[in-house]
């Protein structure tokens, strides 16, 4: 069953609040919501694109000047998260909590996260507070389409992002492809203007270019309201895609074409944004979905994570261990560097704040509230005593502070569907310090016996609420009359691999 969530006394309720009722309820301390005017929100959100694929963040080949010099005029946060894989991902960003946590319709939990229209969105919260909302780009929260090939159409709209709290969608409903090449397979990727479908073979090579335009588009006309700008570029996802201006140019092909034209893009904005004078009432996040695809059929067409361990579909750190980039001149101080844990997930309870709005009171929200590291604060912390990496609904690792906990598992575990080919054997807890062996070379287990039985309680503690893949979380939610989970492996059921 499918229900408006604007329509619900109790959503009104939850976050129509300002941020004087919050301030009276002990949320936010008084005098940390910046005096200004709302600011304008933007998330420039990359898909499969590596720890190291910007100059900033140690590329050796991929140029980026427009990235490296938004660094200098704000923050690198160098500990950054996000989700192992890209629909996942959309919807911790979309909902401030872990994919496991959120609802699905039916009940059911897909590999790739179909959000549930009574779910809360980033873009409902913000409307909320009266901003106009834009989502430009990949959407991959509405399943795999009704049609008979793969990715076609039509997609059920009350998944779509205009029933999601966007009050205008551009883009794609679901990713490029699988293969290196897009006459490789049948899969066809659509582009949506709302609810019309504009070309049901997308042109890859010209979507960066279109959705720049289009944010710029979008800028200047609502440039004399608050606005929330959600910008999820295809790329550089393969099939890879760039234009004539830049395919070629990079020192890393096709690939380094695509990334090198991601901060074009990103440059064109900021310059858009100082053209109107709106620079100084702006914060642009930009950051990556996962980490990079990097299996054989892709080769050269993927990308790096160096000098993380993993890549796309692994809990290593190469897996969600992203680059992030944070700037808003005035606010967040320039030439900065944040190592303090920080995810996805945080964005959502952030720009709430920052908002003037309340937070959903009828849920748990995983996200905390990171404006104390944004804005420099002295001696501020990472607000995450954890974090947990699932792959699929699999728990995987644990971080706390600089510990990394990584859990027994076997290889290619079938509970975790076809992510399961990039899945490697763990056969005892294996103990790493991020701080000193960001690589994860050394486990050092045997020299914590205390650190680990600490992180294994807070794995524990991570299966009770939000749960594992034989088990259902007391904290998830399912909004549907139907058995909760009946994906859920039981080894009593089936039969491993």
């Amino acid at each position: 069953m499918y229900r408006n969530n604007s329509a619900r006394p109790g959503f009104l309720k939850a976050i129509g609040l300002g941020a004087a009722t919050l301030v009276m309820a002990g949320c936010y301390q008084a005098g940390t919501v910046p005096e200004a005017k709302k600011p304008n929100l933007i998330i420039i959100f990359a898909d499969d694109l590596g720890y190291n694929d910007l100059g900033v963040f140690g590329s050796p080949l991929i140029e980026t000047p427009r990235l490296d010099q938004m660094t200098k005029e704000g923050m690198k946060f160098t500990s950054f998260y996000t989700q192992a894989v890209c629909g996942p991902s959309r919807a911790a960003i979309m909902t401030g909590c872990y994919p496991v946590r959120v609802a699905e319709p039916d009940n059911v939990k897909n590999q790739h996260t179909v959000l549930h229209p009574d779910e809360i969105t980033l873009a409902e919260t913000l409307k909320a507070s009266g901003y106009a909302t834009a989502c430009l780009g990949k959407w991959h929260l509405a399943g795999a389409g009704e049609g008979p090939s793969p990715g076609e159409g039509p997609f059920p709209p009350q998944l779509m992002p205009n029933a999601q709290g966007f009050d205008y969608f551009y883009g794609t409903p679901l990713f490029n492809g699988y293969t290196k090449y897009n006459e490789q397979t049948g899969f066809r990727c659509q582009l949506m203007r709302n609810s019309e479908v504009l070309e049901e073979d997308a042109d890859l090579d010209t979507l960066t270019q279109k959705y720049t335009s289009e944010a710029i588009k979008y800028i200047l006309e609502h440039k004399d309201r608050p606005f929330f700008l959600y910008l999820a570029h295809n790329m550089p996802h393969v099939p890879l895609g760039a234009s004539e201006k830049f395919k070629g140019q990079s020192k890393r092909g096709l690939y380094g074409d695509a990334v090198e034209e991601l901060d074009w893009s990103t440059g064109q904005i900021l310059d858009t944004l100082k053209e109107q004078g709106l620079d100084d009432d702006t914060l642009v996040v930009f950051t990556s979905d996962n980490g990079p695809w990097i299996e054989g059929v892709i080769g050269d067409h993927g990308g790096s994570a160096d000098p993380l361990r993993g890549a796309k579909m692994m809990t290593w750190e190469g897996g969600l261990h992203v680059p992030c980039i944070m700037r808003w001149p005035g606010k967040i101080p320039a030439n900065q560097v944040c190592d303090e844990v920080a995810t996805t997930m945080d964005l959502l309870p952030t720009f709430a704040k920052l908002a003037d709005v309340n937070l959903p009171a009828d849920r748990v929200m995983d996200g905390k509230d990171i404006w104390p590291l944004m804005m420099g604060q002295k001696n501020a912390t990472s607000p995450h005593e954890v974090f947990y990496y699932y792959a699929y609904t699999h728990l995987q690792a644990v971080r706390s502070g600089r510990w990394k906990l990584v859990l027994p598992r076997p290889a290619r575990p079938p509970w975790t569907g076809w992510s399961a080919r990039m899945i490697d054997q763990i056969l005892k807890p294996q103990l790493y310090d991020l701080q000193l062996d960001i690589g994860e070379h050394l486990d050092v287990a045997g020299e914590h016996a205390d650190i680990v039985v600490r992180l294994m309680k807070l794995a524990e503690k991570a299966r009770e609420d939000l749960g594992d893949y034989n088990r259902i979380g007391k904290g998830a939610r399912f909004f549907d009359d139907a058995p909760p989970r009946p994906d859920i492996w039981k080894k009593e059921q089936k039969q491993e691999r």
